[in-house]
């Protein structure tokens, strides 16, 4: 039997794991951030796609943590949202928060695509 613990999972799996949780929780902030500034910063794709993010990136790690054979997937489907999701973060403009939750999308997109692969 296989143990999937930190000291015995791939360094590159536990890295990936950090980001996603990094991702989720910065997606999670920067919605209640968004929704308080307003205007475009609120629309309902702009806001649906952090959550979704959020998502994906809670379940790639959860896959992960678990062992599941099946985070080749996950992973393929978080990178393509975060990448999404960086995009819709950096058309804000020139907005610090913003510019956090895109840069940790792509951090996270970029670790996800890896271990996809």
């Amino acid at each position: 039997m296989t143990h999937h613990t930190a000291e015995h999972r791939d360094p590159a799996m536990n890295e990936c794991i950090d980001n996603c949780s990094r991702c989720h929780a910065i997606c999670l902030e920067t919605i209640n951030y968004c929704l308080g500034q307003g205007g475009k910063h609120a629309e309902a794709g702009h806001i649906n796609l952090m959550a979704v993010c959020a998502d994906i990136c809670a379940t790639s790690a959860d896959a992960m943590l678990r062992g599941a054979a099946v985070h080749t997937a996950t992973c393929g489907a978080c990178a393509e949202v975060c990448r999404r999701c960086a995009e819709s973060c950096e058309a804000m403009g020139d907005d610090a928060q913003m510019q956090r939750c895109a840069e940790t999308c792509r951090k996270c997109a970029e670790s996800c695509a890896r271990m996809a692969a």
